[in-house]
């Protein structure tokens, strides 16, 4: 070999490992700008046509299901401020009687109290502040603040076994939201955007409204319902419960459909452009969220017109809609129910009781009993029940022990309920101790809560994950079982 083709034969081999060296960078640093390119998520085919890119509708990435799916959507009932279980649910016969009497130790001795830490030596029992009584088939107990829940016993599996590890409001709403206290992490709604997608095509896959009145009006921080390090695609999309839904959702005077159609395409195309070169799945996210804002001027009106809702449909919820109550959010959930949103959420912030509880319970539960109930009869009616999944709960329960008028924060058992599709409705799940202090049968954390929820999606939740920062994340973080015995 000659001193040329020597040198043709080191160049082509440095050729060849600086390409590949540069091959491997780009791939590396497109892997962490979109991590779907090593995921093997969809990338659409029109990219590079020249024409404003139209993203196709996410599909999710559990395909095929793991399980047969039982539910198509969740309507989320979140009582913000931790309703009582022992004004609601959870009738204890024996703390009625000690009402007023020194709480025993036994029951609190190195257990975790909020704000009555430092009262150790001076916690009273408080007995329940109202009546119960059966009712239903089953003669499943119920308070007398809920009478309109009680017409609907039969179609709930109440669980009285629930508890959780945070013991203040926002860590503990993030552990209901999102699996964990740790913030940043994606919320249960986006991992349902993720894994599933969306059957509504003209508004957001998972919608959040919000009421107030009763109580102490805890704030919810709009990171409750944030995608975490999942695509801002997936995140929760807060409607206003009164006024506009979604502010400027509207054209301004003298822009109509054509003419807001003609600047959506020229805004995309330069998207596309940062596209095709960034490959960032923000910036997909930002296409998409422009073509579904175009979309919603014409379907969020359509929705919020309820006009067309008869006057006995009305009359069970109570409202006339638009007046930014628990009621008219409920019947709003129905008809984005019906359109094809997977995830709704409603929260109503006012059960944070640690004063006056007899009154301000009262209260509260008068606001969210009737739109409550009307939800679960109205998706009955209409066959909607059977592939829906209410969810009914706090954050956590309130104490067994006094805090002057009130009840303190408590994580150690509490109710929440469920209805709907796959779960056996008229029945009672767990039973907290002869106080109301601890789950002591068939206990369910949150994360159990969880997992139950996606197995009736027909999601086995150990296998929806997403890889970040080295690590495979999912929604039950490392817990969660499936509840099955609750389960038809």
């Amino acid at each position: 070999m000659n001193a040329l083709e020597e040198l043709q034969r080191i160049e082509l081999r440095r050729s060849f490992l600086g390409r590949a060296a540069a091959g491997v960078g780009a791939l590396a640093l497109n892997s962490l700008l979109n991590p779907a390119l090593l995921l093997g998520e969809p990338v659409d085919a029109k990219r590079g046509q020249g024409q404003a890119k139209r993203m196709e509708q996410w599909t999710g990435v559990v395909n095929p299901l793991h399980f047969p799916q039982r539910v198509k959507r969740v309507i989320h009932l979140s009582m913000a401020g931790g309703p009582s279980h022992l004004e609601t649910f959870d009738y204890k016969p024996k703390l009625a009687a000690l009402d007023g009497q020194p709480m025993p130790k036994s029951f609190t001795e190195g257990q975790q109290i909020a704000q009555l830490q430092g009262q150790r030596d001076s916690l009273k029992c408080m007995g329940p502040q109202f009546k119960f009584s059966r009712h239903g088939e089953a003669g499943t107990e119920i308070s007398s603040i809920l009478p309109h829940m009680s017409k609907i016993v039969d179609d709930i599996c109440v669980i009285k076994s629930m508890h959780t590890d945070q013991i203040n409001h926002d860590p503990a709403h993030t552990l209901m939201n999102t699996g964990t206290s740790i913030p940043g992490r994606p919320s249960m709604g986006s991992w349902l955007q993720y894994g599933l997608g969306s059957e509504a095509d003209d508004l957001p896959g998972y919608v959040v409204m919000t009421s107030v009145g009763g109580g102490q009006s805890q704030p919810i921080a709009s990171r409750q319902w944030h995608s975490g390090f999942l695509p801002s695609r997936f995140q929760g999309v807060e409607f206003r419960s009164k006024g506009d839904p979604v502010l400027y959702v509207g054209n301004p005077k003298g822009v109509n459909l054509t003419r807001q159609r003609e600047v959506i395409n020229a805004v995309q195309r330069m998207n596309q452009l940062g596209d095709e070169t960034f490959q960032d799945p923000e910036i997909a996210t930002r296409i998409a969220q422009y073509e579904l804002a175009f979309k919603m001027q014409t379907s969020v009106p359509e929705l919020m017109d309820i006009s067309g809702e008869p006057q006995h449909i009305l009359d069970l919820y109570g409202t006339e809609g638009g007046d930014g109550s628990f009621a008219s959010n409920c019947l709003l959930a129905r008809r984005l129910a019906e359109r094809g949103v997977r995830f709704i959420q409603l929260y109503h912030r006012g059960w944070d009781h640690h004063g006056g509880i007899k009154a301000g319970a009262a209260v509260t539960a008068k606001l969210v009993d009737q739109g409550t109930s009307a939800l679960i009869q109205d998706l009955r009616q209409r066959g909607m029940l059977d592939d829906t999944l209410v969810i009914w709960g706090g954050e956590f329960g309130r104490t067994p022990m006094a805090q002057g008028s009130g009840r303190d924060h408590h994580i150690k058992g509490f109710s929440t309920w469920l209805a709907g599709g796959g779960v056996t409705p008229g029945t009672v799940y767990g039973a907290t101790d002869e106080l109301g202090y601890s789950a002591i049968e068939n206990p369910v954390h949150v994360n159990d809560l969880h997992a139950t929820m996606l197995y009736l999606f027909g999601i086995d939740h150990e296998r929806l994950t997403y890889r970040f920062q080295g690590r495979d994340f999912r929604l039950t973080d490392v817990a969660g079982k499936v509840v099955h015995s609750i389960l038809s």
